[in-house]
């Protein structure tokens, strides 16, 4: 039995590192699960081009997906991934896999239209907490990259509080450090939840760009990374901010008002890239 299924990476409105609420949009990146069921009793995983990729959050996502929906004849297999979104660098890489992951085994089940989308999507942020690649679990991160478009979550209840589509442009810069989530230090980003809640609330108004640039600069300071990219932005972006625990930043607004900033970014090391938002979510190929 095989399935494959892509997801999208996502950009951050509200890290929920300080609160417990979060909120995130998709990008037009994906990451792309193949996933084969047989009964041999062992499952493998395989991330391509990182044959020393830590593989036991997508093989997690197999065992929760069969284990909740397959049968007593499936027990091994293998999944593979392949990704157009660099891995620790706060675009939600994690959550694309995972959802990606789960969507394909449901595919190889054949029950992929049967479930969810949501439903899925929790079975991948199980499988995030039980890997410990996630602090909050990241259901933020996980339902905009599944169900598109931006999401406002209470990642303490698994409680989808708000999804809309969002039509912008997004520019990404990532410089050649890697972050990973489960590494931040969650106790100074909770002494910023006076100001996280503030963007809580600006995000359940509606107000994303607004909500994403307060993001930026309280969380910026928490994990002590710089503010100079923000500020190089915002002349020209409608919001700007550091994505996830870093240490990428993304930008939104138009293409041509992300013109001026990609030739500020393009300056600095690393890659600066053009995309724009997702609202269809992760789905099978």
């Amino acid at each position: 039995m095989e399935g494959r299924a892509s997801a999208p990476a996502a950009g951050t409105v509200l890290n929920a590192l300080a609160t417990g609420t979060g909120s995130a949009f998709a990008i037009d990146a994906e990451t792309t699960a193949t996933v084969e069921l047989d009964d041999s009793g062992s499952l493998s995983g395989e991330v391509a081009d990182e044959p020393e990729a830590d593989t036991r959050l997508v093989e997690r996502c197999v065992e929760l997906a069969v284990a909740e929906y397959g049968d007593e004849e499936t027990t091994g297999g293998r999944v593979r991934t392949e990704s157009e979104v660099p891995m620790a660098a706060g675009l939600k890489s994690s959550s694309a896999a995972a959802n990606a992951t789960v969507l394909a085994t449901l595919d190889a089940l054949g029950v992929a239209d049967e479930v969810p989308r949501e439903e899925a999507c929790l079975l991948g942020v199980q499988a995030a907490r039980d890997a410990g690649v996630t602090v909050t679990g990241a259901f933020d991160d996980a339902s905009a990259s599944m169900l598109g478009g931006v999401t406002v979550t209470d990642n303490r209840r698994d409680e989808l509080l708000a999804r809309e589509p969002i039509e912008w442009d997004v520019l990404v810069w990532t410089p050649p450090e890697r972050a990973f989530s489960a590494d931040a230090d969650s106790s100074r980003c909770e002494r910023i939840a006076p100001v996280a809640q503030l963007v809580a609330d600006l995000a359940l108004d509606g107000r994303y760009a607004d909500a994403m640039t307060v993001n930026g600069f309280a969380f910026c300071a928490a994990l002590d990374f710089p503010a100079d990219p923000m500020v190089e932005a915002l002349p020209h972006a409608r919001g700007v901010s550091l994505s996830g625990t870093g240490p990428s930043f993304v930008a939104v607004g138009s293409e041509d008002e992300l013109r001026a900033v990609r030739d500020n970014w393009s300056k600095r090391d690393g890659t600066t890239w053009l995309t724009t938002t997702r609202n269809d979510g992760a789905r099978t190929t």
